[in-house]
């Protein structure tokens, strides 16, 4: 397997990721200009800080679950001390033949490292939560052969990156989702 500080260091910065954003980059900065991590999340990661950790995130600009979950995530990342690095997926396709979801292409992944590159913990594309959301819309949608599928699902899109945008419940429920799963993974790497 590919060392993963290889693909660390040809990502874009956070920075150099935002600005070339074309598709839902006001929304995404929305989301992190807006979520505020309550203090007891901020403790726990201000703990992390000591692990120097580093995350290798594969996504595209126009990714709906990306614009929701990546301010969160960069939220959670400033108080960690988590150096982040953005892969465009269609670019990299090796890489994200690695991170498929049941055989699919999506994202965002959320690949945390350690300092010497050794994967600590694989995040995405969604909270549990979200999925349950998506799906029982996405049961509305007709089948796509139908002649209907294309205004149906463009409708659903819009109406997910509302939700997505809005609901502060949404952001919480992929910070708490995150956490958790990285709280248990440094647990069990410290025993």
């Amino acid at each position: 397997m590919t060392d993963l500080n290889i693909w660390f260091d040809k990502g874009m910065t956070r920075y150099a990721y935002i600005n070339s954003m074309k598709t839902h980059k006001e929304n995404l900065l929305t989301i992190y200009n807006s979520f505020v991590l309550p203090d007891p999340m901020k403790d726990a990661l201000q703990g992390m800080q000591k692990s120097r950790l580093r995350a290798i995130v594969i996504t595209e600009d126009w990714c709906g679950d990306a614009m929701l979950n990546l301010p969160v995530f960069m939220r959670m990342a400033d108080e960690a001390l988590i150096d982040i690095r953005f892969i465009l997926r269609d670019q990299h396709p090796e890489l994200m033949d690695r991170y498929l979801t049941n055989k699919a292409k999506s994202i965002p992944i959320i690949i945390l490292i350690d300092e010497n590159g050794k994967e600590i913990l694989k995040w995405g594309p969604r909270a549990p939560k979200l999925q349950q959301i998506v799906e029982e819309r996405k049961k509305k949608i007709p089948s796509k052969d139908d002649p209907r599928y294309e205004k149906a699902f463009k409708h659903f899109a819009e109406k997910i990156s509302s939700l997505f945008t809005t609901d502060h419940a949404l952001w919480e429920e992929v910070s708490l989702d995150i956490i958790k799963k990285l709280l248990v993974k440094l647990n069990a790497n410290s025993l």
